[in-house]
C-alpha cells in the first residue's frame, strides 16, 4: 500500500444517490475487515498513540468508573446504508440479536447498577423481539434510549411504533445530519430528507419533543465532510428556528457527533484522500477536558452475538473488553468490570478532538 493508502482506492463503480449504497459486506471491499480497518488508522496516526496523548497532559489510560450505560446493538440489519456509518448497517446484513441472548442482557442489568438502556443499531426497530425488550426493560425500571434513524417508521416494521414508544416513555435520539435536504440525502440516500421530516412531525403529534409532555426527542447531527462538527449549543439554536420556521417541527436537545474513523466512513476517507488530513485533525484536536468525559467509563456495550465491548466503536473495530469473560452470557465477576481498563486505540481520537464526542453529544 502506498503512503496515501491508495491500494485501498476500490476501482468498483460507485451508485448514484438514487440507487442503494450496498455495504462494505457486500461488496467484499477490504475494509469491511476489521483488521484491515485497524492496520490503516495505526498508519495514518503517523505513530502518534492515544495513550501517548493522555500520559503528556498528566492523565492515565481510561479506567471504568462504573456501569451506568448498557449499551446493546440488537442487530446490523437497517432500512438504510448511510455513507458515513461506521457499522456497515444495511438491509443486506442478517447479523440480529438473538432473544436468548437479550434474555442475558436482562440478566445483566438485573444483577448489575445499570439504569440505563441504549438500543443500537442498524435499525434496532428491525429486530422482531424489540419491543418485547423495550417492554421487559421499562419492567424493571429501566431508562430507554432508542437511537431511531427516523424513516424506520414509516415502514411496515414501524406501523404503531411511535405510539409504542411514547406509550413506554421510550427516548428517542434520532439522526438526521443536516437541516437541509441536499445535505442529509448527500450523506443518507435521496429522499431520506422529506422522509424525516413527516417522522418528526408524526412523533411531536404524540407529543415527543414537546414542551411539557415529558417525551424527550434529542436530533443528532455529524458533518458531511472530512471536518469536526461545529458549536453545540449554536448549532442547536439554529436548527430549532430553522425546523420550527419551516415544519413547525420542535425537539428537545441536538447532539453533534464526530463522523468516526470506522468502517463506511473510513472507507470514503480513503476513496476521497482525505483520510491522512482527517486523523490529522483528529489527533491534532486532542482535548484533555473531553477525554475526562468520555462515555466508555461509565457504559459497556454488548454487540448483537453477546461479546461485550467498552464502546460501539470498540465493537466496530472487534476490540472486546480485557477482562477474564467478554461475553454477556458468561460474566462472573461484575466488579472487575465496572472497574476495567479501556481499550484504547487511534480511533480514540475522534472522541477527544475539539469539544468531544459521545453517544450523548459534545464532552467538553
Amino acid at each position: 500500500m502506498t503512503a496515501d493508502g491508495s491500494a485501498l482506492r476500490s476501482s468498483r463503480p460507485k451508485p448514484s444517490r438514487s440507487k442503494r449504497l450496498p455495504t462494505l459486506r457486500a461488496q467484499n471491499a477490504p475494509l469491511a475487515s476489521a483488521d484491515a480497518q485497524r492496520a490503516l488508522l495505526e498508519r495514518y496516526a503517523g505513530g502518534v498513540s492515544f495513550e501517548r496523548s493522555l500520559r503528556e497532559h498528566g492523565m492515565d489510560g481510561p479506567r471504568a468508573t462504573g456501569l451506568r450505560t448498557l449499551q446493546i446493538n440488537l442487530g446490523k440489519m437497517c432500512n438504510q446504508t448511510c455513507r458515513h456509518c461506521h457499522v456497515d448497517a444495511g438491509p443486506d446484513r442478517r447479523e440480529i440479536m438473538t432473544q436468548e441472548t437479550m434474555r442475558a442482557c436482562l440478566t445483566l442489568l438485573e444483577n448489575a447498577e445499570f439504569d440505563t438502556v441504549d438500543l443500537t443499531g442498524g435499525a434496532p426497530e428491525m429486530n422482531p423481539h424489540f419491543r418485547w425488550f423495550v417492554e421487559e426493560c421499562r419492567r424493571m425500571g429501566m431508562r430507554v434510549i432508542d437511537r431511531c434513524n427516523l424513516t424506520i417508521l414509516l415502514t411496515p416494521i414501524g406501523r404503531g411504533l411511535p405510539e409504542f414508544l411514547a406509550e413506554h416513555q421510550v427516548e428517542l435520539i434520532c439522526s438526521l445530519p443536516h437541516v437541509s435536504a441536499l445535505n442529509t440525502d448527500r450523506q443518507r440516500g435521496d429522499g431520506v430528507f422529506d422522509r424525516s421530516i413527516v417522522a418528526l412531525q408524526r412523533l411531536n403529534k404524540i407529543g415527543y419533543g414537546r414542551e411539557g409532555s415529558g417525551l424527550s426527542l434529542v436530533l443528532v447531527t455529524n458533518p458531511a465532510g472530512a471536518f469536526l462538527p461545529g458549536p453545540q449549543s449554536l448549532l442547536e439554536r439554529e436548527w430549532k428556528k430553522t425546523l420550527k420556521e419551516r415544519f413547525d417541527i420542535e425537539f428537545n436537545t441536538l447532539f453533534t457527533i464526530t463522523n468516526m474513523p470506522i468502517s463506511r466512513y473510513l472507507d470514503w476517507l480513503v476513496e476521497s484522500g482525505n483520510c491522512a488530513r482527517y486523523m490529522d485533525v483528529l489527533v491534532q484536536s486532542f482535548n484533555p477536558r473531553a477525554a475526562e468525559g468520555v462515555m466508555c467509563k461509565t457504559m459497556l456495550s454488548v454487540g448483537w452475538d453477546g461479546c461485550l465491548y467498552d464502546c460501539d466503536f470498540n465493537q466496530m473495530l472487534e476490540l472486546p473488553i480485557q477482562t477474564t469473560e467478554s461475553h454477556v452470557a458468561r460474566i462472573d465477576d461484575l466488579d472487575s468490570l465496572s472497574t476495567r481498563e479501556i481499550v484504547t486505540g487511534p480511533h480514540c481520537f475522534g472522541c477527544t478532538a475539539g469539544s468531544g464526542s459521545s453517544c450523548g453529544g459534545a464532552t467538553a
